[in-house]
């Protein structure tokens, strides 16, 4: 949504003595609104402030996800199905609130201002989630049984609120540190995201490795308490270099031009398009400078809303008046639209295929739960069995690079090596193969818990809980493929006015996939109940069919895999001029 940070202004590079100046050259400013000074403002000394609110930020994030199901199911003694769907949902809104805080933070208050005033509600929700694990009271009387859970969830939904409000602006306000008219910092532009999304990993290594063994074997006070604790330093240290940082001047939000789109053709249903598309409306091509845009050509496809470009004869009354935005777009507003609307289909592929990735902490975790997690004499949290598929991107991104895309470069001659739609479509399949190793694995697992008489006990079976790697693994190599494929989708297809939003449906649809695991354990318990039978998650999984569930996953998926590989051949991408 940061229209004001896109690639339009590379299109117009300023005279060399801009980039030689004292002041940046993208028109951002300082904490009192004046011209940002270059030697005193933003860069690295500013990201750096950044990016430990992000880190501290995931390491709260992780810390609670990573575990939450063990959490529900032995704190607050919820049943496998209600904790599974439980942490569906939730992780559901924390992927859903960036949408939010991305409109506040690029309408209303920027994004410095978002993050700080969303940080102390992120502290406020640990310190509450903090108060419910660690006072006497909630642990020593069933009586405030419904007072605890309610205390819980308030929680974990602060966290949410304040996720949203954090996630989005972080990323963004590091990039407006580097003034994208000067070539040096343009190249330290990419740099940081590298950093970025290295920091994301490591947070979630640290989480899925410390601060697990901690709750599991201290207490979730203190697991809670740590990164709680690191976040309060490190906004303390991000408020204190305020006048360091650089910013953007609000500038008008892409939902309000898709909203002219929307609103301008359908004021327009009646009129009749003309034959020759030049005569719909366009800005001049003469224009340039900070408020040109990057003009897109017409194409033939949802013609309805070519209608917003109509132009036609103005009313008496408005015949001295500028043809308002609402009434009257330009081709290259309805194009962007077209180009959301093209990119749908592509978008709800991976609805499908976060869906698995929301098993990792749900379903395949309450099988790790039933599983010996004995490996000598020291018993692995099921929870950080995580960390292998975190430790298994980590390793694959370079080898993506350095082996794979010169490897098949050979072959297919591309640039990248593979195509996007390859790219993507290995890792819609790999997600595949995921769910059919989860249903196997679990068949094998039922039948030893049936050859040692444990179907009528809630216990581990023996069989070892390193047997689950290749899930994790396989699901870090499927990240590789399809999540920062996905990430480069959205962004490549994107608008230039609409990279932000574009990102911000990256993370709708990891939210849509959780509410669509929710929603399907839900049809399932309601399904599979049916006559006091106990279902295919019961309690005691030990005497249920997980891998019925499993199964039925791998078939959406393989059926969502063929969808996707009809759609993206469809799929057309932005032509511009």
């Amino acid at each position: 949504m940061d229209t004001g940070d896109e690639e339009r202004p590379l299109l117009h590079l300023q005279p060399p003595q801009a980039a030689c100046s004292e002041y940046t050259s993208d028109g951002s400013v300082d904490i009192n609104k004046q011209p940002a000074l270059k030697h005193s403002t933003g860069k690295w000394r500013a990201c750096f402030l950044i990016l430990g609110v992000e880190f501290c930020e995931c390491m709260v994030f992780f810390a609670i996800s990573k575990n939450l199901v063990t959490y529900l199911t032995t704190v607050l003694h919820e049943s496998k199905v209600s904790a599974a769907s439980n942490v569906s949902a939730w992780a559901g809104a924390c992927f859903l609130m960036p949408l939010f805080g991305a409109f506040i933070a690029d309408t209303y208050w920027g994004r410095y201002w978002t993050i700080v005033v969303f940080v102390p509600v992120y502290i406020i929700a640990m310190l509450i989630l903090i108060a419910s694990a660690s006072l006497q009271v909630f642990s020593s009387s069933s009586n405030h049984g419904d007072v605890h859970r309610a205390m819980v969830y308030l929680g974990l939904y602060l966290v949410a609120i304040a996720s949203g409000g954090v996630k989005p602006c972080t990323s963004t306000f590091g990039a407006d540190q580097f003034d994208i008219n000067d070539p040096v910092e343009v190249a330290k532009k990419g740099s940081f995201f590298n950093w970025y999304y290295f920091l994301i990993s490591t947070s979630s290594l640290l989480s899925g490795t410390v601060i697990v063994w901690l709750q599991d074997n201290v207490g979730w006070a203190v697991g809670y308490a740590i990164p709680t604790v690191l976040m309060v330093v490190c906004f303390a240290v991000f408020i204190t270099g305020s006048r360091i940082y650089r910013f953007r001047k609000m500038r008008v939000s892409p939902l309000t031009s898709i909203l002219q789109v929307v609103v301008g053709a359908i004021r327009k249903w009646h009129l009749q398009l003309p034959h020759d598309s030049s005569l719909l409306y366009e800005v001049e091509s003469s224009t340039s400078g900070a408020n040109s845009s990057h003009k897109i050509m017409h194409t033939n496809e949802f013609r309805f809303f070519d209608k917003a470009a109509i132009v036609s004869a103005p009313s008496d009354n408005e015949s001295t008046a500028p043809m308002s935005s609402w009434r009257l777009c330009t081709v290259t507003q309805v194009e962007e639209l077209k180009m959301l609307l093209r990119m749908s289909p592509i978008w709800a592929s991976f609805v499908i295929y976060y869906a698995v990735c929301a098993q990792v902490p749900s379903t395949l975790l309450e099988q790790a739960m039933l599983m010996d997690n004995r490996v000598g004499s020291f018993a692995i949290p099921p929870a950080s069995l995580s960390i292998i598929a975190v430790v298994s991107t980590l390793i694959c991104v370079p080898v993506y690079e350095t082996v794979l895309v010169p490897l098949a470069r050979r072959f297919t001659g591309k640039d990248k090596g593979f195509s996007l739609t390859e790219r993507l479509g290995i890792g819609q399949a790999l997600s595949t193969l995921i769910m059919v190793y989860a249903a196997l694995l679990e068949m094998r697992r039922l039948a030893i818990a049936d050859a040692n008489g444990l179907t009528n006990q809630n216990v581990p079976v023996p069989m070892s809980i390193l047997w689950q790697a290749p899930i994790y693994f396989m699901h870090g190599v499927a990240e590789v493929f399809a999540a920062i494929g996905a990430t480069e989708f959205f962004y490549d297809h994107a608008p230039e006015t609409m990279k932000s939003l574009c990102a911000a449906l990256g993370q709708l649809a990891i939210a849509s996939g959780s509410y669509f695991n929710s929603l399907m354990l839900s049809i399932v318990a309601v399904a599979t109940t049916q006559g006091g039978a106990p279902g295919w998650i019961p309690d005691n999984l030990n005497g249920g069919h997980l891998d019925y569930y499993f199964w039925m996953m791998a078939a959406l998926s393989l059926l969502n895999l063929a969808l996707f590989l009809n759609n993206s051949m469809r799929h057309r991408g932005k032509i511009t001029c």
